[in-house]
């Protein structure tokens, strides 16, 4: 419901900062840009905090905690007057944030050990697919009822996200703790960088995302300059971002099959390679069927090994330590999220087709790493 309820009006960002008086293109794309990064900029900075917190203190306080504040944030939104007011609100946001990395911690205790990464994809597979729908159910209700009344849907969205983990998630009924197991002591974040594989999944998860995100600032540019019309840029872009979206979740829906069947390291490195070939597929293509093939290839490639990364690592951390070790892979996560849109918009000024080549030769890269270092 949460990232559902997000993508419901941050795709509309810009248009909302133009309705707020901000008329040049530029002002308001610098505006938008700010605004969108400085919230995962901040989180990552605190998720890993929020998630020794939860350690401490529970994460389904935590996670209520982060969803009251975005219940709030988001109605507040809808009354704004600047520019500088929307900054201000994103950046309390980032202050506020942390529920997605506490969310997988929950899913990897609500299960026995042997099914944390099916556990894991079920969170993964419901991050993916709120952003396929939101912007979709976003544009009609922001179209119907105007855009801060979709501020004000959103914070509704938090609110019933709020009500189903108040009502349903028991953290007293968890299986990350076998019967009679030791102590583990207090954990630091020195504690977790070296737990095994720990460093190279943070590798790896900071890749898959960046390439995941390096799509936004150019794809609908790169559609319009294979031919298709100005009119239908959006319908086709749209049409591919969705693509991704699914078939990501399919990949974290059926990861934890892989996983019963193949070691992690074979399905990270496969799932980093088919992406490459999808992104392969991407500079070579000059038609929207095999940019629609190439976003299956994504999609489920990156999908796949971000849902075995989380599960390999998961596998590794004390369970007195989730929160702060899913605190720290979410802040790996979240700084190739904000990264990667400045960097792949710098890089396409120059031509589009570099940033499939630079996905190419990432994702290539990642799978021989992990393929010849990783322990099992």
């Amino acid at each position: 419901m949460g990232y559902t309820g997000f993508t419901l009006v941050m795709p509309f960002l810009p248009l909302f900062i133009g309705q707020l008086g901000v008329s040049d293109v530029g002002e308001i794309a610098m505006w938008t840009g700010i605004s969108l990064g400085i919230t995962p900029a901040l989180t990552a900075m605190l998720a890993p905090l929020w998630g020794r917190l939860g350690d401490r203190f529970g994460r389904k306080i935590m996670v209520e905690r982060s969803l009251v504040s975005f219940v709030v944030l988001f109605a507040a939104m809808a009354f704004v007057t600047s520019v500088w007011q929307v900054l201000t609100v994103r950046a309390i946001q980032g202050l506020f944030a942390g529920y997605g990395s506490l969310s997988v911690a929950m899913a990897a205790e609500s299960a026995p050990r042997d099914r944390m990464p099916s556990a894991i994809g079920a969170v993964q597979t419901a991050q993916r697919i709120g952003p396929g729908v939101g912007p979709v159910i976003g544009g009609i209700f922001a179209q119907v009822f105007g855009l801060r009344n979709a501020f004000l849907a959103t914070a509704g969205f938090y609110a019933v996200a709020l009500v189903i983990v108040h009502v349903f998630y028991d953290d007293r009924a968890t299986h990350a703790q076998p019967g009679g197991a030791a102590e583990t002591g207090r954990v630091t974040f020195r504690n977790v960088l070296a737990f095994r594989n720990f460093i190279l999944m943070m590798g790896v998860i900071f890749g898959l995302q960046f390439v995941d995100r390096s799509f936004g600032p150019v794809l609908p540019l790169y559609v319009e300059q294979v031919g298709i019309t100005h009119a239908r840029v959006p319908l086709v872009a749209g049409t591919l971002f969705s693509i991704m979206a699914f078939t990501g979740a399919l990949g974290h829906h059926f990861c934890g099959k892989l996983l019963r069947r193949y070691a992690s390291r074979f399905v990270i490195a496969g799932g980093a390679g088919v992406a490459a070939a999808g992104a392969g597929l991407f500079a070579a293509s000059g038609n929207v069927w095999m940019m629609s093939a190439a976003s299956v290839l994504l999609g489920l490639g990156i999908g796949a090994a971000m849902t075995a990364s989380y599960s390999a690592a998961g596998s590794v951390i004390p369970p007195g330590a989730h929160g702060a070790g899913f605190g720290v892979l979410t802040s790996a996560s979240l700084v190739g999220m904000a990264s990667s849109p400045f960097i792949a918009g710098f890089v396409g000024g120059a031509e589009i087709r570099i940033v499939f080549a630079v996905d190419l030769v990432l994702m290539t890269a990642l799978a021989v790493v992990v393929q010849k270092t990783m322990t099992e």
